[in-house]
């Protein structure tokens, strides 16, 4: 079954090297893009999508989430939240760690255990497309003592990534360095949580000084997750390092505002992600994601192109996974929308760089419809996105 998207009127490719392009139409068969501007035959399909003018963009990855069981989070002890962060546009989510089990006893959290709570996450959680969502579950909190042995039964379990949480990080770093080493040896990336103790109070502080020997892939939520590294660290982090920084919805905004114009400045948006670092103490945020778009674009000097380039293709990048851009060959994951009625301006990208909340109307993940006729989380878009029956010229009002 071929599908294809026509009437675009934007086209945000993910890409930070050129973010948007004027494509018109798309082509998508088997759930990945298979052609851009197609013509004769090629445009012609089983559904045709008619974008009526509005945009399209790839499907926001949030690189920083706190999942536990399914769509259940314990910290909130709310249900559903995955399937609402879809409705917010974000079709791909990173786990940063399992660690709001309850009863978990953080003064005695051993190698046996960090390591079994990954490996039994990633064989339930995440093997289940909650709500279409492609879930990366089953990160490995690291802790001292740890062996290569558990590092292999990690890998062997499928786990992509390790973090730093809760390590005390000491004057001998070679454990440290170790574990980062086990884990690129093994295809898995290693990020660690930096600045102030999180919401357990079981971290401990992290700046520039572990930061400039460990050389993690990803410095998670480097402007807070709550608490941000100092101001002189970030400066230094930027200046002085080449990994991958993240930004969290749940930070703080004056910090981000210096990292992300620092950044900037030295032409080097590309180490730039994004994450929202809940469900947690922060709460459950369907539109995280979208509120940093909008923060970047419409404070920190971006415009809307980059903006939605660092949420997808920079993201996405930095942790290995083929997802966030909008190119032949690509996953079809899609997020149509546009301007909301009352909006500045009278484009998405006017709308993004003043700060207005974009409203979607389709979400598709793998080229399958996950989200149709209008997001539960956010008003609709002015232009309407409707299903088109091209060989009769006729139109079904299904979303309109």
């Amino acid at each position: 079954m071929a599908l294809v998207i026509q009437n675009i009127g934007e086209f945000f490719t993910g890409d930070l090297s050129q973010p948007t392009a004027p494509v018109k139409s798309i082509r998508i068969e088997d759930g990945r893009i298979a052609a851009l501007d197609p013509t004769g035959e090629q445009a012609q399909a089983d559904t045709v999508l008619d974008a009526a003018g509005g945009a399209v963009m790839p499907g926001l990855v949030d690189g920083h989430v706190h999942p536990m069981l399914g769509e259940w989070t314990p910290a909130q002890d709310a249900i559903g939240w995955i399937g609402n962060y879809l409705h917010g546009g974000t079709t791909t989510m990173i786990s940063a760690g399992e660690l709001h089990v309850p009863g978990i006893d953080y003064d005695n959290l051993s190698p046996e255990l960090m390591t079994s709570l990954a490996v039994v996450t990633a064989a339930t959680t995440g093997r289940v497309r909650w709500s279409g969502v492609k879930l990366q579950a089953g990160t490995a909190l690291v802790v001292p003592n740890m062996t290569e042995a558990h590092f292999d039964r990690l890998a062997a379990a499928g786990v992509k990534w390790t973090k730093f949480l809760f390590y005390p990080f000491s004057a001998d770093t070679t454990e440290a360095r170790n574990y980062v080493a086990w884990s690129r040896a093994r295809g898995m990336r290693a990020k660690v949580h930096t600045g102030g103790v999180s919401r357990s109070g079981a971290s401990v502080v992290c700046g520039y000084n572990v930061l400039s020997w460990l050389q993690p892939d990803v410095a998670a939520h480097v402007s807070g997750g709550p608490i941000p590294m100092s101001d002189e660290d970030i400066d230094a982090v930027v200046d002085r390092t080449t990994f991958a920084l993240e930004v969290c919805s749940s930070g703080n905004y004056r910090s981000t505002h210096r990292l992300v114009t620092r950044l900037q400045a030295r032409n080097e948006l590309h180490r730039l992600t994004l994450g929202t670092d809940t469900p947690g103490g922060t709460g459950v945020i369907p539109r995280g994601m979208l509120r940093n778009v909008l923060y970047l674009a419409s404070m920190c000097g971006l415009t809307s192109g980059q903006a939605v380039a660092v949420a997808t293709g920079n993201t996405a990048k930095a942790h290995g996974v083929d997802v966030g851009l909008l190119a032949v060959g690509k996953p079809a994951d899609i997020v149509v929308c546009g301007p909301i009625t009352g909006s500045a301006g009278t484009t998405l990208t006017d709308a993004i760089a003043h700060g207005d909340l974009p409203g979607i109307s389709h979400v598709l993940i793998d080229g399958e419809f996950v989200v149709s006729e209008r997001s539960r989380q956010t008003p609709p878009p002015t232009k309407r996105a409707f299903f088109c029956c091209c060989n009769t010229g006729q139109f079904e009002a299904r979303s309109v």
